[in-house]
């Protein structure tokens, strides 16, 4: 069975704070791609920025998210992704209308179950690392919501509630 775990969704929609939930019970975690760019981009006044470069950032996000698969394969117990190389590909995908997801049809490089934090307004915001609104949000959470089932994995989509509470609701439907 697959241990790599995908948490994705609507930006904003608490992914990373569930994360930390998750690290904080003893689980591997692995940081979204995206925000650890940006930081990078940020401090060296580069351009693979998604609103300056936005292909470029998606080339990147997708090399780096190759590399954290690729080093947390040998992990025996749960490691949960704050998104992953199809969320990458989906973007790039979308910004380019080059066919990179059909690249990562086969075989299935995560969990089956992918679970996805649904748009919330009443968390959102955005910072430094985060420059789109929340209709970008929406959207990319919509793109999300056909690009891995069009995969072949299921997707759970995690209600409104604590982060205590969805941790443990993933973590039942994962041991269950």
């Amino acid at each position: 069975m697959n241990h790599l775990v995908v948490i994705s969704g609507c930006s904003g929609g608490g992914k990373s704070t569930l994360l930390a939930e998750l690290a904080r019970r003893g689980y591997g975690v692995v940081d979204e791609p995206g925000r650890r760019i940006v930081r990078d981009e940020l401090a060296r006044n580069g351009t693979a920025l998604p609103w300056i470069d936005g292909a470029a950032f998606a080339r990147r996000a997708m090399s780096l998210a190759h590399a954290d698969r690729a080093a947390s394969l040998q992990s025996g117990d749960w490691v949960f992704f704050d998104r992953s190389l199809v969320d990458a590909a989906a973007h790039l995908q979308q910004l380019t209308g080059e066919p990179v997801l059909k690249s990562l049809a086969e075989p299935r490089l995560y969990h089956r179950c992918v679970f996805l934090v649904p748009p919330w307004p009443e968390i959102y915001e955005t910072d430094p690392e985060r420059q789109h609104d929340f209709t970008d949000a929406v959207a990319e959470y919509e793109r999300l919501l056909i690009a891995y089932p069009a995969l072949g994995y299921g997707i759970a989509v995690l209600p409104k509630v604590s982060v205590a509470a969805r941790a443990e609701i993933i973590l039942h439907m994962l041991e269950g």
